[in-house]
């Protein structure tokens, strides 16, 4: 788990994922877009669990497939805990059921890593943001 120093006048976002690379492209795109600010990394469902509870990020961009714990099971802790962040499961491969799937452990929303940047996000926040003070 890595901290990202953050002024937290952003929505602050904690990215979930075993791939290094994905890791460091997430963070590029959040580098890019104003409102956004990456404030930390972890690379396991246990990693998140834990940043979660110190970091306090409002988004929480986790992806499905890891070892040990997944990330729908780490989606349903951290809403358990947490119901006040908002959790996106991201996957390289397609679900079928993905609707179903993050309604079960409390996220917004499902999308594909070739699928996601800045326009995502955006569009995300709009529709299930928290106004930040």
């Amino acid at each position: 788990m890595r901290d990202i120093p953050t002024g937290r006048a952003e929505v602050g976002v904690l990215v979930v994922d075993d791939q290094p690379f994905f890791r460091d492209a997430a963070r590029a795109v959040l580098d890019t877009l104003v409102g956004f600010s990456a404030v930390g990394e972890a690379c396991s469902g246990r990693e998140a669990m834990l940043a979660v509870a110190q970091i306090r990020p409002e988004l929480v961009l986790i992806d499905v497939r890891m070892p040990g714990m997944n990330g729908i099971e780490a989606a349903r802790r951290i809403m358990a805990g947490h119901p006040e962040t908002v959790v996106v499961l991201i996957s390289t491969d397609d679900f079928i059921d993905a609707a179903s799937t993050v309604r079960s452990c409390g996220a917004v929303a499902f999308v594909r890593k070739q699928d996601f940047g800045a326009a995502f996000l955006q569009a995300l926040w709009a529709q299930h943001g928290r106004r930040l003070d």
